[in-house]
C-alpha cells in the first residue's frame, strides 16, 4: 500500500457555506502545519491533542491569509484510515476549497485517488470489504430502505453473519484435517450424520441470504417497471400522476405516445424505475409501429408490468396480444377510468388470460385493482399491491439481512454450490478428504465479501468507482 500523504475535497465542489479539505498519511499533520496558524501566527499544530478543532487561518507562500478556518486534528490510529488524518473546514465555493487544496499539494501531499481515503481504512483493518462497499451505497442510496440497509452494512451486519457461517465451517474443516492426522485420538465414527445435519443447516442459512439479493437489489436500485396498453387508456396519465408533474403529453388522440419515457419515482416506501411505451396496436403508422415494438422487447426485461386497461372501452384483440406479452411476468392490471361507466369486468378480463394463456389469473402471477388517473385514486391500493407481489405484503428493516451487492450475491451462490458438493460427497460415502475441499472452497467464496479472500485487482476495482474525497 502507499504510504504517502493524500489529499482532496471531501464536499460538493460548488457555492456552499462550507468546504472541507481532508488530508490523510504520516506527514498529515506537519503538511497541514506548513500552511496553517493561528491568530499569534503560530504554527503549533503538530502540539495539539487527537481529536480536537482549532481556529486559525490557511497562509500562501507570502504569508498573506487565504481563509480563516477550522482545523480538526486526528491522530492514529483513531481516524477514518487509522493515519493521522487532518480536516481543514474553509468557507465553500468551488474557488476556494481548490485553492486550499493546492497549498496542502504544494506542502507536500499529493491528490487521492478515488475512494482512496476508505481504502486506506480497508487495508488497515479498520473496515471490512464490505463495509467500504456500504459507505458507497450510503451516499447514493435512493431511498430510505437503501439508507438503512447501507447503515446496517456499515455498523457490521453483513461482516456479522459472514464471519458466522465461516466460523462454523472452519471448525468442520480443522475437525476433519485433525481427525485425518490423528485417528488414535480424534474418531470420525458417526461423524458423516452429524456433519450432514451441519450441511443441511448452512445451507438453509445461504439459502435464506440468496433469497434476500434480488429483493433488496430492488429495494435498493428500484424495481424496473413498464407501463403497457393500447392507445389512449391513461398509461401517460398514470405516469404523470406517479411522477407528480406533466411529464408526458397526454391528448385524447389515440399514439400520441410514440417512444419510451423513463422516470424514478417513489412510491412510499418503494422505488420504481418507471418506463412509460407506447400504446400497443396493430398500425400501419411506421413511426408508431417501432414504438410498439420497443414496448415488447423493454417488456422482456422487466421486473415488473403495470398493464392499463380503460375499463369504460371493450376488451378487444389488442388486449389479446397483450396478455401473450405479460405471460409469467409478474403484472399488475390497471382498471383505468373507473370514475366513468365501466364495460370491461374484472370477471372478462380473468376469462381472457384463461383463455389466452390456459392458467388462472392467480397462477400467471397477475393482481388486478381499479385506479383513476384523472381522479388521483388507487395509489395507495397500487404500493400494497407492489408490497405484495414482491415482498410479501410488508418490508422489514429489522432483523432481516438483505443481500443487495451483485458481487456478494455471486459468493453465496458459489457458497452455497460448494455445499451442495459437500452434500453429495456425504450421499455418496465418499472419503472425508472430499468434504474438506468443498468446504474449504466455500469458506473461501464467503471470504471475498468480507475481503479475505480476495485479489488486489478487484479491490482497485471496487475502490475505483468511488467519489473523490472518500
Amino acid at each position: 500500500m502507499k504510504t504517502d500523504t493524500i489529499a482532496a475535497i471531501a464536499t460538493a465542489v460548488s457555492d456552499s457555506g462550507i468546504g472541507i479539505i481532508r488530508v490523510s498519511g504520516e506527514k498529515a499533520i506537519s503538511i497541514v502545519s506548513h500552511i496553517y496558524c493561528n491568530q499569534k501566527k503560530q504554527y503549533l499544530l503538530n502540539s495539539y491533542p487527537s481529536h480536537t478543532i482549532h481556529y486559525g487561518f490557511v497562509t500562501g507562500q507570502d504569508g498573506k491569509v487565504i481563509d480563516e478556518v477550522m482545523v480538526s486534528v486526528m491522530k492514529a490510529p483513531r481516524s477514518y484510515t487509522k493515519e493521522d488524518t487532518v480536516e481543514i473546514n474553509c468557507h465553500g465555493g468551488a474557488l476556494m476549497v481548490k485553492k486550499i487544496l493546492m497549498r496542502v499539494v504544494e506542502a507536500g501531499a499529493r491528490i487521492a485517488e478515488p475512494g482512496e481515503f476508505t481504502k486506506r481504512a480497508f487495508l488497515n483493518g479498520r473496515i471490512d470489504l464490505s463495509e467500504a462497499e456500504a459507505v458507497m451505497d450510503l451516499i447514493h442510496a435512493k431511498n430510505e430502505f437503501a439508507l438503512r440497509t447501507s447503515v446496517k452494512q456499515l455498523r457490521g451486519s453483513v461482516y456479522k453473519k459472514v464471519k458466522e457461517l465461516r466460523d462454523q465451517i472452519i471448525y468442520e474443516i480443522a475437525f476433519i484435517e485433525s481427525a485425518l492426522d490423528d485417528p488414535e485420538h480424534i474418531s470420525l465414527d458417526g461423524y458423516t450424520d452429524r456433519l450432514s445435519k451441519k450441511v443441511l443447516s448452512l445451507k438453509e442459512e445461504l439459502e435464506k441470504l440468496l433469497a434476500s439479493a434480488d429483493d433488496g437489489k430492488m429495494l435498493k436500485e428500484g424495481i424496473r417497471t413498464v407501463i403497457v396498453g393500447k392507445p389512449n387508456v391513461g398509461k401517460s396519465s398514470l405516469l404523470n400522476l406517479l411522477v407528480g408533474q406533466e411529464r408526458a403529453i397526454v391528448t385524447d388522440i389515440a399514439g400520441t405516445t410514440r417512444d419510451i419515457l423513463e422516470e424514478t419515482i417513489h412510491l412510499g416506501e418503494i422505488t420504481l424505475n418507471i418506463i412509460d411505451t407506447a400504446g400497443i396496436r396493430n398500425t400501419e403508422d411506421i413511426v408508431e409501429k417501432i414504438g410498439v415494438e420497443k414496448a415488447k422487447t423493454i417488456s422482456e426485461d422487466a421486473d415488473l408490468i403495470l398493464y392499463v386497461m380503460d375499463s369504460s372501452v371493450p376488451l378487444d384483440e389488442n388486449d389479446e396480444d397483450i396478455v401473450r406479452l405479460i405471460q409469467d411476468k409478474k403484472t399488475i392490471i390497471l382498471l383505468n377510468k373507473s370514475d366513468l361507466t365501466e364495460v370491461v369486468e374484472e370477471k372478462s378480463v380473468d376469462d381472457l388470460i384463461v383463455g389466452i394463456t390456459g392458467k388462472s389469473r392467480e397462477d400467471n402471477n397477475v393482481s388486478m385493482i381499479k385506479i383513476s388517473a384523472r381522479e388521483k385514486e388507487g395509489l395507495d391500493t397500487l404500493e400494497n399491491s407492489i408490497k405484495e407481489m414482491f415482498f410479501y405484503g410488508q418490508i422489514s428493516y429489522n432483523d432481516q439481512i438483505y443481500i443487495s451487492n451483485v458481487r456478494h450475491k455471486e459468493a453465496v451462490m458459489e457458497a452455497l454450490e460448494s455445499m451442495n458438493q459437500v452434500q453429495v460427497s456425504l450421499d455418496n460415502e465418499m472419503p472425508e478428504d472430499f468434504y474438506s475441499i468443498d468446504l474449504m472452497n466455500a469458506y473461501a467464496s464467503l471470504g471475498r465479501i468480507i475481503g479475505e479472500e480476495v485479489e488486489d485487482d478487484l479491490v482497485n476495482e471496487i475502490f475505483s468507482k468511488f467519489c473523490m474525497g472518500k
